[in-house]
């Protein structure tokens, strides 16, 4: 019904799964675009992870609605990005991973992947403060114990072993529609005043002219693409069954570009209903100081009463566990396809939490529970500077007519992600001015 493997007991790891999925090109449009979808609700998780909440949070906090275009014209820019990444799959019948380790030489390729390896800790990392951070605020638990019952989901991804795509992405669709849910509850029991809601879609000129608002810009751009989404995205949209006529080729190819457009709209509802709820809680009443979770979840109980704080804590813990998944698969496929490693999910989820678990565990311990903000900006830091490591070989590659051949990117699409990756280079140089700055 989703678009998933039929078979109950598909494999769980996307590199096993590849063409399991036949999407019947001969049937009506929209079952079509029904079996196709999934790899894109994947994808969006990393877009709403607790990353994004902190420069949302402090965005809104700051300046109210002002930086609300920001974040649609970073989840643009993600669509134009991800699409990419759903072409060079589709066509090249390669993932991101495996054609770096093809086209390039052997120190490039092993550069890389530490890179990606590193990307893919980082984020964990977020998710663990993320998930610790909500289990200290539903429940009153030391954020150190939180921390380590983050490092049980292990425990969820093993009892998926030998369930397939069917089930993880039904997992998955419950957690991210568990936080769309959660925050359309918010806006409703806040009510915004929707004519600034509308006047902050707009672009600002001031918000180049005001040091601190560009740095939350930047922050937001930087928050939003993941390095490791790039290489999931290739991989992952091979699972569904594509013909090689160059007619089934194009019908997939706009199948993917509907999915992910479908999904990242979701993901932006999400960041930009982060956004207005700080801007409607807490610039309107006067408390624009406000640039933790901890603090706005705290803020929210005596400002919208005890409802919207407790919806807010399980949206914050939907969220760090939606990513889990997600990183497990984006680890294999970056195993697999620079090393031609495969391991088992669960040990690869072990791998990774056990790494992101010591750096968040150390974090919150020597430097107390009021560093969760100040590591999640870290993360985002180090997510920041990978993904041009990773967007480079994805815009060359899907630019070649070699590996893509007639669906090679036009001079239009090509200068459109070459400008991204600009902009993203640019703003890495004056985040790490800002911080030799301080």
């Amino acid at each position: 019904m989703f678009g998933l493997p039929t078979t109950a007991t598909a494999p769980f790891c996307p590199s096993e799964v590849r063409g399991t999925v036949a999407v019947g090109f001969r049937l009506p449009f929209w079952k079509k675009v029904l079996r196709f979808a999934g790899p894109g609700l994947l994808i969006s998780v990393g877009y709403m992870d607790p990353g994004n909440w902190a420069t949302d949070i402090e965005a809104g906090s700051r300046f109210g609605n002002d930086l609300l275009f920001v974040v649609g014209l970073s989840s643009l820019a993600g669509v134009i990005l991800q699409t990419l990444c759903a072409r060079l799959g589709i066509v090249a019948e390669r993932d991101l991973a495996q054609l770096c380790r093809r086209e390039y030489r052997r120190p490039v390729a092993i550069i890389l992947w530490l890179l990606a390896e590193i990307a893919i800790i980082a984020c964990d990392v977020a998710e663990v403060l993320g998930s610790a951070l909500a289990l200290q605020l539903l429940f009153h638990l030391p954020l150190w114990a939180g921390v380590l019952l983050t490092g049980f989901d292990t425990i969820i991804v093993l009892s998926l072993k030998g369930h397939g795509f069917r089930q993880l992405e039904a997992i998955v669709l419950g957690l991210v529609g568990t936080i769309a849910l959660c925050f359309l509850i918010e806006l409703i029991l806040l009510q915004p005043a929707f004519a600034d809601v509308a006047a902050g879609l707009l672009p600002r000129w001031s918000v180049v002219t005001n040091t601190d608002a560009l740095y939350l810009a930047i922050g937001i751009i930087g928050a939003t693409v993941m390095p490791h989404n790039l290489y999931l995205h290739s991989s992952v949209v091979q699972t569904r069954m594509v013909g090689e006529m160059r007619e089934q080729k194009a019908e997939a190819v706009r199948l993917a570009t509907a999915d992910i457009t479908v999904a990242l709209l979701l993901a932006m509802f999400v960041n930009a209903a982060i956004l207005i709820t700080a801007a409607t809680a807490f610039h309107v009443t006067g408390h624009q100081d406000v640039t933790d979770i901890d603090q706005a979840y705290r803020l929210l109980q005596p400002l919208a009463g005890p409802a919207a704080a407790a919806i807010f804590g399980l949206a914050l813990l939907a969220s760090g566990q939606s990513s889990t998944f997600t990183g497990t698969l984006a680890g294999q496929v970056i195993m697999d396809g620079f090393l031609q490693i495969k391991i088992p999910c669960w040990q690869r989820r072990l791998i990774t939490r056990a790494l992101a678990l010591v750096p968040a565990l150390i974090g919150v311990v020597w430097f107390g529970d009021g560093s969760v903000g100040r590591l999640l900006v870290l993360t985002q830091v180090i997510l920041s500077l990978q993904l041009p490591f990773a967007l480079y070989p994805l815009i060359r590659f899907t630019g070649n007519r070699r590996l893509m051949g007639s669906f090679a990117s036009g001079p239009v699409l090509s200068a459109a992600a070459w400008f991204i990756f600009l902009v993203i280079v640019v703003a890495n140089i004056v985040l790490l001015g800002q911080l030799a700055a301080d």
